[in-house]
């Protein structure tokens, strides 16, 4: 039988295979994105609680509806925006299958969407599904500003969506409000989605301030913003996320949905509608992390790795131009078996990669798990 593949030139992601290296040769793992620490005690305790209290069977199709009002108080805390928990909330199988599920509901064959990388991995491999045409914008190092004037010279009568990500994996940047509303004016008065990855919405430092869609009224009208209880709340495993949207853009949104997933598990959603309704369960997390963005950036001072320090996210860059001329992919795989940590790359996240010497290091690690990380690379300033 012959197959043709709706991803013929598709390769095993960048995580995979940095993962597998570093269990190969027993590598302290700082490049995938997740913490080798558990969520909190508490969290785990509601889990089992309402497991054991047979909340078992299937939720609504769009999610526990008490899960969906502490969303929305939760939105109204952070961004003072209302949004409705019936209309314009979807409790999703993580975040990575809210942006697919947006994508494959809104993107048409021949229609463009506008990227800006280095970008996650997943956006151009679900846009190609949808049979749509990916079309990048390219960050720069180091800042990774945005040229609005030049999205918008892209936007042509097939643009379709502009899929954003604030803060940014895997840059560690954030979105500025003049940015939110740059965008803003381009989308104005046009048939174009605006596709908002805001999974680190809470993992954002130095005094910062989440500019989510959601705190722009006009723009928020034309957008789907993306979040994940796994990245918030250390428990990546569960697979829990939520879209949120106008309800225009939502009813359609859950009609792919219902025929995807249709709901996700319940007894998590129990747990987290309760867990959330606790507002320091969240707003404690930027002193959190940035405690271990300083620990990790400080151990490594004294190394050939030149920072750029993390705005957002649990990521945080290194430029290594001046230990070596290699590729990054080659560097990455170096540092994981001749130093014995492992990193990501950042060419995966482009289309044509620009050829910089940077690598992506994770500090959602245990503090003793950072020194140990920090005193192997270390070996590098020798």
């Amino acid at each position: 039988m012959h197959i043709k593949s709706k991803l013929p030139k598709s390769e095993i992601t960048i995580f995979t295979v940095m993962s597998g290296l570093a269990r190969k040769h027993n590598a302290i793992n700082l490049g995938q994105g997740f913490p080798d620490f558990d969520c909190e005690e508490r969290l785990r305790n509601l889990v089992a609680k309402y497991l054991n209290d047979e909340k078992n069977q299937y939720c609504p199709m769009p999610g526990l509806l008490d899960l969906r009002q502490s969303i929305s108080d939760k939105i109204q805390l952070t961004c003072g925006q209302t949004v409705s928990p019936q209309d314009e909330i979807c409790i999703t199988a993580g975040a990575t299958q809210a942006l697919f599920t947006a994508i494959t509901a809104f993107v048409h064959p021949g229609e463009e969407v506008i990227i800006l990388e280095p970008a996650y991995d997943s956006y151009i491999p679900s846009i190609q599904i949808a049979g749509g045409i990916p079309r990048g914008y390219q960050m720069v190092y180091p800042d990774y500003a945005i040229d609005w004037n030049e999205i918008e010279s892209m936007v042509n009568e097939k643009t379709r969506m502009i899929i954003i990500n604030t803060p940014h994996n895997p840059t560690g940047t954030v979105l500025k409000k003049s940015d939110l509303e740059a965008l803003e004016n381009i989308v104005a008065n046009r048939d174009i989605i605006v596709l908002s990855d805001e999974v680190y919405e809470h993992l954002i430092y130095d005094g910062a301030t989440h500019q989510s869609v959601l705190r722009f009224p006009k723009l928020y009208q034309q957008s789907i913003a993306v979040f994940s209880f796994g990245k918030t709340f250390h428990s990546t495993g569960w697979k829990m996320g939520y879209a949120v949207g106008p309800k225009y853009l939502m009813d359609e949104f859950k009609n792919v949905h219902q025929w995807n997933v249709f709901c996700v598990n319940s007894f998590t959603q129990y747990a987290l509608a309760e867990h959330l309704q606790t507002p320091t369960n969240y707003t404690s997390l930027p002193t959190f992390f940035e405690q271990k963005r300083d620990f990790l950036t400080d151990r490594l001072k004294d190394t050939p790795l030149v920072p750029k320090l993390s705005q957002g996210t649990f990521f945080q860059l290194f430029n290594y131009a001046a230990l070596s001329d290699m590729d990054d992919a080659t560097f990455a795989k170096y540092l994981t078996t001749e130093i014995g940590v492992a990193a990501i790359p950042l060419s995966p996240f482009y289309s044509k990669p620009p050829g910089d010497k940077v690598i992506r290091l994770c500090f959602a690690k245990k503090e003793a798990t950072l020194a140990a990380a920090a005193e192997r690379l270390a070996k590098l300033a020798k």
